[in-house]
């Protein structure tokens, strides 16, 4: 299952977006203009599937948080989902008197066959007969989200990464509580541990020989439990001029190194959509050239399920595959309306099929902020 369209209204700094999705896309745009935003919309969903609508906008702040700030009537904020053009899922959220999120609307459909039944239609009368229901959605509880449960598992599968190299190494010196499920990585060496031993050590294998070409020296790729601390490392040997070499843990891997790694290991998992924020920092430009290609092979090489990908970039070099087609990139553009999502226009596809062009030279430069060439006359003094 994949996500195939995304509808927002009054999320965040969008008043409204319809956008389509293929099985990868990249979400490109200037810095504030929504892309990480656009992410969180898909993000939100999962932590409604896995904990309630109630935590989920409490984990944003509150409903203050989530709106759009100019929201005009109506001011719910929407986000409607097609899943492989078969389902759909919508949920309309508010505030009530006590500032408490309450759905005012949620809806499922299932199209088969050209037909369209509606599986779920909320308010219903018993909503309106005790409004405390609506500070709950029925995706959230199993006694309700039986006949579409499907959409609430595959929503609890999405997964986000945006990885912190000093979260990596050292997570408990940020916070003495252990995490789970950390989309900055505070829990990935754990996960990896957690996996059982023969996938882990089939995709660390994998994983070893894939950084042993980008990093020097690299090999021998492995995770091991301090018998001390009861708390799984990364280990890894560095070939040198000594025969056995030097080995060494996660504290000593370079920034890009642990990115590249966590990266890969997030791409073996098999399941839900992957989000990647801004997968190119720290990464030698020739790597970044190569993650598309990678993200589409690995994609290829599945034998049972497709993983979507959402990536989020600035990286001319991300962008410069010419297997990138114009329909897998949106731009985000700001405004005084709030932000816009803009597919490639018709334009920019010829421009793409015909004329050649990448997506790095027909599509980033409309990203660049008005007036940049100003920040070279500013002046501390």
């Amino acid at each position: 299952m994949i996500i195939t369209k995304i509808r927002l209204q009054n999320w965040k700094n969008f008043a409204e977006a319809d956008v389509s999705c293929g099985k990868r896309l990249f979400i490109i745009g200037p810095n504030a203009s929504g892309k990480s935003n656009f992410l969180d919309a898909l993000r939100f969903l999962r932590d409604v599937a896995q904990d309630g609508l109630a935590k989920a906008v409490a984990n944003r702040g509150s409903m203050k948080s989530v709106r759009y700030l100019e929201a005009r009537r109506p001011s719910d904020v929407m986000i409607s989902v097609t899943l492989d053009a078969m389902w759909e899922y919508t949920l309309a959220f508010s505030a009530n008197k006590n500032n408490e999120p309450v759905v005012t609307e949620e809806k499922v459909r299932r199209f088969e066959n050209g037909q369209e039944k509606i599986i779920l239609n909320r308010p219903d009368d018993k909503d309106i007969g005790d409004t405390v229901r609506l500070t709950q959605t029925a995706l959230q509880q199993v006694n309700t989200n039986q006949e579409f449960r499907e959409i609430a598992e595959f929503f609890s599968s999405i997964q986000y990464r945006h990885i912190l190299p000093q979260l990596v190494r050292d997570p408990s010196g940020f916070s003495p509580i252990p995490a789970k499920n950390d989309p900055y990585g505070r829990d990935i060496i754990a996960q990896i541990w957690n996996t059982p031993e023969k996938t882990r050590n089939v995709r660390l294998k994998k994983i070893s020989e894939a950084l042993g070409i980008a990093v020097p020296q690299f090999q021998n790729l492995s995770v091991e439990l301090n018998q001390n601390t009861g708390i799984p490392h990364l280990k890894v040997n560095y070939a040198h001029w000594r025969s056995r070499g030097a080995y060494q843990n996660e504290s000593a891997f370079s920034d890009g190194t642990l990115r590249l790694l966590t990266l890969l290991w997030s791409l073996f998992d098999t399941s839900g959509p992957l989000l990647l924020e801004e997968p190119e920092i720290s990464l030698h430009e020739d790597i970044i050239r190569q993650l598309p290609g990678f993200f589409a092979r690995l994609d290829k090489s599945r034998k049972k399920t497709i993983r979507q990908i959402f990536i989020t970039t600035h990286a001319e070099a991300m962008l410069s595959d010419p297997g990138i087609g114009a329909n897998e990139v949106l731009r985000c553009e700001p405004g005084n309306e709030g932000s816009v999502i803009h597919g490639a226009s018709e334009e920019d596809r010829r421009l793409m099929t015909e004329g050649g062009l990448t997506a790095a030279e027909a599509l980033l430069p409309k990203t660049q902020p008005p007036h940049i060439e100003q920040l070279s006359l500013f002046s501390l003094l």
